[in-house]
């Protein structure tokens, strides 16, 4: 349940591909799409939502297959970007929703990224949060790859699972440094599969690392990172801008690590806001 300046938005249930997906779903007026990364659900959108839904936005967030309350699926080829992707199009269509604003953040931006291409008369503008455009990632260098050793250790199957919950969950704990969304985290991962579909989000998409061609990026969009990010360089993100064909605007984010909605909401906000009222 998405909770923010003091108003709890109660989610939903939507039946997709045979699952069923939780969502939020707010607001009246155009809509926007906002999806969250790893280890996150809808939750990790709380700071915004309430401020979107405020200035007239009909706000959309799910948890996406196999994260929060939303149904696991069983294999590791289920959440491949073409099926990840596919959910948010009979989401959309389910729900009416012609066309949206995309907002992504970790993986959520990596979806939506793919989604924007896949779809492009889906999505009115996007705003990627922390992670470029994947042909800019793929071609990160050596810092990058340094930031995101731990893509190539989530391939340990089984054994990463194990040593993620070790000790009281000491590595994640470490890894993701965050420990006022931890309890939160540790509670819906320790539920039976629920660590493991996490994870297999980096298992099914690993070729994100191979340079490759990608459809044109055509709709406005929004890049922000945050100098705190202990993940993603700024180099990735700033490099996205010659990827894009529409028009294309950086902002960078100081003082905020990784979860920069959660660290920086005002100024997350207000970048927000702004692309969503006049683009770039």
């Amino acid at each position: 349940m998405a909770e923010g300046a003091g108003v709890t938005y109660p989610p939903r249930s939507i039946r997709v591909d045979g699952l069923n997906l939780r969502l939020v779903d707010e607001g009246q007026g155009p809509a926007v799409l906002l999806l969250h990364g790893f280890p996150d659900d809808h939750r990790v959108w709380r700071r915004q939502i309430a401020a979107l839904v405020a200035e007239g936005y009909r706000v959309i967030a799910p948890d996406l297959r196999g994260c929060g309350e939303s149904d696991l699926a069983p294999r590791v080829s289920d959440y491949r970007l073409p099926r990840l992707c596919a959910d948010l199009d009979a989401l959309l269509e389910a729900l009416q929703v012609p066309q949206v604003a995309l907002i992504g953040h970790d993986w959520g931006a990596v979806i939506g990224w793919h989604f924007a291409m896949r779809y492009p008369q889906r999505v009115s503008r996007y705003a990627a949060l922390s992670v470029g455009h994947p042909l800019a990632y793929a071609r990160g260098g050596l810092e990058q790859k340094l930031k995101g050793w731990y893509v190539l250790a989530f391939q340990l199957r089984g054994l990463i699972e194990w040593m993620l919950r070790a000790r009281n969950w000491a590595l994640f704990r470490r890894l993701t440094a965050q420990p006022e969304e931890t309890p939160h985290w540790i509670e819906r991962l320790r539920r039976p599969g629920r660590l493991t579909a996490a994870i297999n989000y980096y298992r099914a998409n690993l070729g994100l690392l191979l340079l490759r061609r990608y459809p044109p990026v055509r709709m406005p969009v929004l890049g922000i990172w945050s100098d705190g990010d202990r993940f993603l360089t700024e180099a990735q993100m700033r490099a996205s801008a010659s990827l894009v064909e529409g028009p294309w605007r950086y902002e960078r984010v100081t003082g905020a690590g990784h979860w920069l909605q959660l660290e920086a909401p005002e100024r997350v906000n207000a970048l927000l806001l702004g692309f969503l009222r006049n683009g770039v």
